[in-house]
């Protein structure tokens, strides 16, 4: 098992009473363990912590004054992974894929998987079925992108990263997932937090990485390639981006860098292992854990914390 604790410290500067939708809390899955979280606020923001209806992600509400907010969560996770060997690993025929699966066929907003047919036919499509497929796009993405922060925006999708073979870890992901879903594999979008990545690649960030569904089960891929797959943290699951950004912003608001800071927990005794690369497929069952949603108030001084979040609450959001 793995464990890691993180820190996400988000800083604005709000000109008028502005609401936000953020997506910062880690996942509480049947493979990801939310061991203890904590958020606090500088100021009284009187957050809603809530479910997504349609993904399962955890999202916090709140309505800010003018003048500066800054946010921060921690939280230590533990997460199971089930190894599989790739080479029994299989697509699924259209006819025998799960209802709930069936979105992650369509093209999305920045997955334009209807207008990369002839790509995906072109490179893939003569190669067998099943995992090692899905992995000849991860590789293909991830060989012929370059990692260049700065480069794209917001509005940047699959296509455009197509056309210009640069980007950050959403474009290398929403390239991969169009690709795939061409290919009639599903595949989806999660964003979270990685441990792993090389130093030089510059401080800690948020992450994209892609889930394709395979043999009955949603494998993780990271077309950057940048951090092992057993170091990646769920925070939010979605078609795209658009389903799944850190903050929602709604209101004249200046934001300023996410600050994020993530380590492992190492404990042979208790069973804790550093997070490491595999030849193995890697899967985690992400089942959401339901539960009733809670309603936390800020307390007024500034920089106290809001209280810990019961590991049991589950909640989700857009940036």
């Amino acid at each position: 098992m793995v464990r890691l604790e993180f820190d996400i410290a988000l800083q604005y500067q709000v000109s008028d009473p502005s609401d936000f939708i953020f997506n910062l809390h880690a996942a509480q899955t049947t493979a990801q363990h939310v061991v203890a979280e904590q958020i606090w606020s500088n100021v009284p923001i009187n957050p809603i912590i809530c479910l997504d209806p349609h993904f399962g992600n955890r999202l916090m509400r709140a309505r800010a004054p003018g003048g500066n907010l800054d946010i921060r969560y921690q939280a230590t996770v533990d997460i199971r992974h089930a190894l599989f060997d790739t080479a029994t690993i299989a697509e699924i025929a259209l006819e025998m894929l799960p209802p709930d699966v069936l979105p992650f066929l369509l093209p999305s907003r920045y997955c334009q998987s209807d207008r990369l047919g002839t790509v995906s036919s072109w490179e893939f499509g003569h190669l067998p079925k099943g995992y090692a497929r899905v992995e000849a796009v991860r590789r293909w993405v991830q060989q012929r992108t370059r990692f260049a922060p700065g480069t794209t925006t917001s509005a940047t999708t699959a296509l455009d990263t197509l056309a210009d073979k640069h980007g950050v870890c959403r474009d290398y992901a929403h390239l991969m997932i169009a690709l795939c879903r061409a290919l009639n594999i599903p595949a989806r979008f999660v964003t979270g937090v990685d441990y792993g990545a090389d130093p030089a690649l510059g401080p800690a960030d948020f992450h994209a990485y892609v889930e394709a569904y395979l043999s009955n089960r949603w494998y993780l891929f990271d077309p950057t390639d940048i951090s092992p797959t057993t170091g990646l943290i769920r925070i939010g699951t979605g078609r795209d981006a658009a389903d799944v950004s850190f903050a929602t912003i709604f209101g004249n608001v200046r934001c300023g860098p996410p600050v994020v800071a993530i380590r492992a927990v190492v404990d042979s005794a208790r069973g804790w292992v550093a997070p490491e690369r595999t030849t193995y497929a890697v899967s985690t069952a992400d089942t959401v854990l339901h539960t009733p949603a809670l309603r936390l108030v800020c307390p007024p001084p500034a920089q106290v914390p809001l209280g810990a979040i019961p590991s049991s609450l589950l909640g989700r959001q857009y940036a």
